[in-house]
């Protein structure tokens, strides 16, 4: 059988509880499992998956991640949300915490980029239904206008709809 999709991420982060507060209070993940000051395993709000994200302990001590700078390595993760106005609120929340770093049209997406308290990078996106994109869809990265993008979709039009959710019968 091939690989459906992404199951759980894990990341090394310098104070377990410091990201735990972060990740739940910034995206409204919740714990499952926590081995304090070590470890824990979230899952994000609308999951039912056992865990969506672990996250392991390494100290304050350890150097930030130089990958995509001097080392290969992971660049970021992107979760994905269901409506337009999910990801303003998100965008207000992340621009009040300091996180956000940027926000790009896709045209497939729209995406909001941010750094968690560790400097690694994470993307929030809302994709364009299936029945919404064009016959030929082209690749593209320009300024997000999320007030375009509500007035063009709708603020509670569900994302993902025939691409990362399936479609109804």
């Amino acid at each position: 059988m091939p690989i459906q999709r992404l199951n759980h991420a894990v990341l090394y982060v310098r104070d377990v509880d410091r990201s735990v507060g972060f990740y739940t209070e910034t995206l409204g993940f919740r714990t499952k499992v926590s081995i304090p000051g070590r470890a824990a395993f979230l899952q994000a709000e609308d999951s039912t998956n056992d865990h969506d994200l672990g996250l392991f302990a390494i100290g304050e001590k350890a150097g930030a991640s130089q990958a995509g700078r001097a080392t290969v390595g992971l660049y970021h993760l992107a979760w994905e949300v269901d409506t337009l106005a999910e990801l303003k609120r998100i965008a207000g929340v992340l621009t009040e915490r300091g996180a956000l770093v940027g926000a790009s049209d896709h045209g497939t997406t729209k995406a909001l980029y941010a750094k968690d308290p560790d400097g690694i990078e994470f993307e929030v996106s809302w994709l364009v239904p299936a029945d919404r994109l064009p016959a030929h869809v082209e690749m593209i990265t320009a300024p997000l206008d999320l007030d375009a993008a509500i007035a063009e979709y709708g603020a509670q039009t569900r994302g993902g709809v025939g691409i990362s959710v399936p479609a109804s019968t």
